[in-house]
């Protein structure tokens, strides 16, 4: 094995898990229309943006009926504090069989989330739960949002990159129901209640230097910052929680910059965009979806995995994108020496590419 090669880590395997509670949209739609008629909105605005949005259901971390009792921050952060570490050993655990490796050989877990706030953060939990060693490294990251899981599988890969003989776990936990502000009849806030969905996903990580290491290759990652757009995406922090804040300008920034931020990271690789088999797009909804077909000028169904993941389970912010990759690995459609782009948006505003092969 070259220098070179020793450098390039490998993702090995990628897992998912959902909450328990499912329900499917039309029940959804009905209880806010219940809820927000009696406040003054009109109910046919909430069935037209909740139809919208191509999500026929999702994953809730609690059953629906119990998320009236969540009337704090407190008490949604409790949940999730609850929950999240439930989920999330459910992915990580998964990850490991496929990978057939064990909890003692992760040397470095990576956890990304938006949805919650939890000190010490859920990785901690977790090494106790999954009986990780006592040296293993931790770097928990909050606040990217939907471009989390592409920033996660490149932040990983740049670690693996350094120490080439050693395991990483990325995982992302998202309970993004439990977000919800109940009060707040803004149209993004009635946008979010009909788009977001919970769930998890565990990656791993190999350095090139394993001699078992197996997966596509990461060849190469790119973020893109675009400056002062921190308006576009995020939070407010409200005594309520975390209360969404979405402009409706996202798919124009995607159409104004995808292209030519793709073009000039695939050529930095001496590649163009017809080199790339498969599409790992983040499911940020119909509208972003479209953007990046449009802009991209790709090939009908390139994105289908992103719109069939977004109908099932909704956008589940960092964890959505894994998602869809974890869909692509199980299909086992990649050939070797196919490229894969995995591409997410997310607060910042920003872009995070990633550029995978066989």
């Amino acid at each position: 094995m070259t220098s070179a090669e020793l450098q390039v880590p490998r993702l090995r395997t990628v897992a998912t898990a959902l909450p328990e509670h499912y329900v499917d949209q039309k029940t959804l739609m009905a209880a806010f229309r219940i809820e927000w008629e009696a406040k003054g909105l009109n109910p046919r605005l909430i069935d037209r943006l909740h139809q919208a949005v191509q999500v026929s259901g999702r994953y809730l971390s609690i059953p629906m009926a119990e998320y009236y009792e969540l009337d704090s921050f407190a008490k949604s952060n409790r949940v999730w504090s609850r929950v999240a570490p439930e989920i999330g050993q459910r992915a990580a655990e998964s990850a490991l069989r496929q990978a057939g490796l064990s909890a003692r050989d992760i040397d470095h877990i990576f956890f990304v989330t938006v949805t919650g706030i939890a000190v010490p953060s859920i990785d901690a939990i977790l090494v106790n739960r999954l009986g990780m060693r006592t040296d293993v490294k931790r770097t928990p990251i909050f606040g990217l949002g939907c471009v989390g899981g592409a920033a996660g599988i490149a932040r990983a890969s740049d670690y693996a990159r350094a120490f080439p003989g050693q395991v990483c776990m990325l995982l992302s936990v998202e309970l993004c129901s439990l977000t919800l502000q109940k009060e707040d009849l803004s149209i993004a806030n009635i946008v979010a209640s009909g788009l977001f969905g919970d769930g998890a996903a565990a990656v791993i990580i190999e350095g090139g230097g394993r001699a078992d290491s197996a997966g596509p290759r990461v060849l190469d990652s790119r973020s893109v910052f675009y400056p002062d757009s921190e308006q576009m995406m995020g939070w407010e922090i409200a005594p309520s929680g975390f209360k969404i804040v979405l402009s409706a300008k996202v798919p124009e920034l995607a159409r104004a910059h995808l292209r030519s931020d793709v073009d000039a990271f695939l050529a930095g690789c001496g590649l163009n965009r017809r080199d790339v088999s498969h599409w790992i797009a983040h499911t940020g909804g119909p509208k972003v979806l479209e953007a990046m077909e449009s802009s991209l000028e790709l090939p009908p169904r390139a994105l289908q995995r992103s719109w069939d993941s977004l109908n099932r389970t909704g956008n589940m912010s960092s964890a959505s994108v894994l998602f869809v990759l974890a869909k692509l690995l199980e299909d086992g459609v990649a050939r070797p020496g196919d490229y894969g782009l995995v591409l997410a948006l997310g607060p910042g505003f920003c872009s995070e590419m990633v550029l995978l092969q066989w």
